[in-house]
C-alpha cells in the first residue's frame, strides 16, 4: 500500500522536475523537424511538380489516409520511447543534481554518454522512423501516385534527409545546458562532436544540397518521361524551390552560425577577464567538438596561470618583489657582484621576556604589526626587507634594484621607522642601525635550496649600530659613512657625532644621529627587561 500510494507522488514529483528542464522544448523540437520534413514532402508533392503530375493525396480512400496518419503517429511515440528509455540513466542522474562525483561511477560515465550523445540516437531515430513511414506513406499513397513513385520515393528521402539535419541542429543547441553539465568534469576520450567542418556541411546540405539535388531530380524526371507535363510547367515549381532553399539556408546558417559564435563570444569575454586579473574565468565547455577542446583547453591555460601566479606572489612575499620579478624574468644562478648598498637594521628589545609572560598568539600579533610596519616604510623609500630574523628585520637598500639614493632611503626610512613604531611597541623596545658601502649580493646557498641576501662589512655594521642604538634616547643610529652620501636634503637631517670602535670590527665608525626625531608618548612598556 505504501508503495501504491507513494507512486502518485513519486510521478508528480518527476512530471515537475521534468518541466523544468530542457526536456520539454527537446520533444518539441522533434515534433517539429518532423513537421517540417512532412511540410517539405507534401508540398513538393503538391506543388513542386507540373500541374498533369501531381499527386492529389486528397482523392485517396479514408481508410488509406486513416492507416498513413496513424502510422506516423504511432511511429512519433515509439520514436519517444525508445528515446526516453535510451535516457533514463540520464535523467536519474540529472535528478541527483547531476553531481560528476557519484557513488556510482559506471552509472555516471553511461549518463554523460548517453547525454552527449543524444543529438546522434535522435538523427538515427528520425532516419529509421522516415523509413518505415516513407515506406508506409509510399503503399498508402499508390492509388493516386503509382505514376510517380520513383518520384514520392526520391522526395521522401530528402525530407528524412532534412528532418535528420535539423533534428540534430536543434537537439545540440537545445540541450546545451545537459551538456554543459555533462562536460563539467572534462572531456570524455571516447566521445566527439561534429565540429566547425562538419556542422558547416550539414548546414550546406540542408540549405544547398537537398533544394537542389530536388531541382536535378526533378529535371531528371522529365527528361526520363516520369512527369507527363509539358517542360514549361517546371519553372514555377523550380521557382518555389530556390525560394524555398533561400528560406531554408538563412535558418540553417543562422543555427550553425550561433554554435560557433556563443563559446568564442564566451572566450572573448573569458579573456578580458584574465587580462584584468580574473584567473576565475573559465569558460563552460558546450560539446565535445573542437570548439569543446578549445574551451577546455582555455580552462587548463587559466588554471595553470592561476597556479603561477599564486607562486609567483607566494614566491614575492617570501623574498620580495623586486628579488621575484628579476629571478623570474633574468633566471637565478649561485653567485653575486658587487653593489653600493645601503643597510639598514632594526631589532626589537625584550621580545624573549615578553614571550615568556605573554601568549604566544598576542606575541605573534604584536611581531606581526612590527614587521607589517618595517615593510610598509622600507617600500616606501624604495628599498625591500631581505630577511626576518626572529624579531629583527634586515633591509637593503641599491639591491637588487638599482636604488638612485640608496643611503638617502635607508637614512630617512630609519627616521619615519622611528615615528611610526614608537605608538605600535613604545619608545625604548627597539633600535635601528643603518651602515652603507660596497658588499656582495647576490643568490647564496646550494642549488637545492638558496635565497637572495647581502654579504658584507655593511651588513655587520649596521647590525652592531643597532645593538648601539637601542641604548641611545633616540634609538637610531647611522654611521658618517651613510649619511655623507646621501644627497643633501636627507644628510642635513642628521648630526655627525663621536668616534666609536664597534664591537667585532676593527675601523672606527663615526657615528650620526638623527635631528628632530617625535617625542616618545607614554604607553606600555611589556617588553622593557
Amino acid at each position: 500500500m505504501s508503495t501504491a500510494a507513494g507512486l502518485p507522488g513519486r510521478i508528480s514529483g518527476f512530471v515537475q522536475w521534468f518541466v523544468r528542464t530542457p526536456w520539454p522544448v527537446f520533444t518539441l523540437s522533434q515534433l517539429q523537424a518532423d513537421i517540417i520534413g512532412a511540410l517539405l514532402v507534401l508540398g513538393f508533392l503538391r506543388y513542386g511538380l507540373p500541374p498533369e503530375d501531381r499527386i492529389e493525396l486528397q482523392k485517396l480512400p479514408t481508410l488509406n489516409l486513416a492507416t498513413f496518419a496513424g502510422s506516423i503517429v504511432l511511429l512519433f511515440l515509439i520514436g519517444t520511447a525508445i528515446s526516453a528509455r535510451l535516457l533514463v540513466p540520464v535523467f536519474r542522474w540529472q535528478r541527483r543534481d547531476g553531481l560528476l562525483t557519484d557513488t556510482d561511477p559506471t552509472a555516471t560515465a553511461l549518463a554523460r554518454s548517453r547525454a552527449l550523445r543524444t543529438p546522434f540516437y535522435r538523427t538515427v531515430i528520425n532516419l529509421a522512423s522516415w523509413c518505415i513511414g516513407g515506406t508506409i506513406f509510399i503503399v498508402a499513397s499508390w492509388p493516386v501516385a503509382k505514376h510517380a513513385a520513383p518520384v514520392v520515393a526520391v522526395a521522401t528521402a530528402l525530407g528524412a534527409t532534412a528532418t535528420a539535419i535539423i533534428g540534430y541542429l536543434q537537439s545540440e543547441r537545445v540541450l546545451r545546458p545537459v551538456a554543459v553539465a555533462a562536460l563539467r568534469g572534462g572531456l570524455p576520450e571516447n566521445i566527439r562532436a561534429s565540429g566547425v567542418i562538419g556542422r558547416q556541411m550539414l548546414a550546406w546540405a540542408l540549405s544547398t544540397g537537398v533544394p537542389v539535388l530536388t531541382i536535378v531530380l526533378a529535371v531528371v524526371a522529365d527528361k526520363a518521361e516520369y512527369l507527363h507535363g509539358p517542360p514549361e510547367k517546371l519553372l514555377n515549381p523550380i521557382l518555389l524551390l530556390a525560394l524555398l532553399a533561400l528560406g531554408i539556408g538563412l535558418a540553417s546558417t543562422l543555427l550553425v552560425a550561433m554554435s560557433i559564435a556563443d563559446p568564442l563570444r564566451q572566450l572573448r569575454w573569458a579573456l578580458g577577464e584574465v587580462q584584468r586579473g580574473n584567473y576565475n574565468a573559465h569558460m563552460q565547455i558546450y560539446d565535445a567538438s573542437e570548439l569543446g577542446l578549445l574551451q577546455a583547453g582555455f580552462n587548463d591555460m587559466v588554471r595553470d596561470l592561476a597556479e603561477r601566479q599564486r607562486l609567483r606572489d607566494l614566491f614575492g612575499r617570501y623574498v620580495g618583489e623586486d628579488v621575484a620579478r628579476r629571478a623570474l624574468e633574468r633566471g637565478t644562478e649561485l653567485g653575486g657582484q658587487e653593489r653600493d648598498v645601503a643597510v639598514l637594521f632594526v631589532d626589537l628589545v625584550g621580545s624573549t621576556k615578553l614571550a615568556s609572560t605573554r601568549p604566544p598568539a598576542e606575541v605573534v600579533s604584536m611581531l606581526n604589526e612590527f614587521f607589517r610596519v618595517v615593510v610598509d616604510t622600507v617600500g616606501r623609500h624604495g628599498g625591500f626587507v631581505n630577511k626576518f630574523q626572529g624579531d629583527a628585520a634586515l633591509a637593503i637598500f641599491g639591491a637588487p634594484i638599482e636604488h638612485p639614493d640608496a643611503s638617502g632611503g635607508a637614512l630617512a626610512a630609519a627616521r619615519e621607522l622611528h615615528d611610526e613604531l614608537l605608538p605600535v611597541i613604545g619608545s625604548a623596545e627597539f633600535g635601528i642601525g643603518v651602515s652603507s658601502g660596497r658588499a656582495i649580493a647576490g643568490h647564496i646557498g646550494a642549488l637545492a635550496r638558496f635565497e637572495y641576501t647581502v654579504i658584507g662589512d655593511p651588513v655587520n655594521e649596521a647590525a652592531r649600530l643597532t645593538e648601539l642604538a637601542k641604548l641611545e634616547d633616540g634609538h637610531v643610529l647611522a654611521s658618517a659613512v651613510a649619511v655623507s652620501g646621501a644627497l643633501d636634503a636627507e644628510a642635513l637631517c642628521w648630526d655627525v657625532a663621536e668616534v666609536v670602535a664597534l664591537r667585532g670590527r676593527t675601523a672606527p665608525t663615526q657615528l650620526a644621529r638623527p635631528l628632530n626625531l617625535a617625542a616618545p608618548e607614554e604607553a606600555p612598556r611589556e617588553m622593557s627587561s
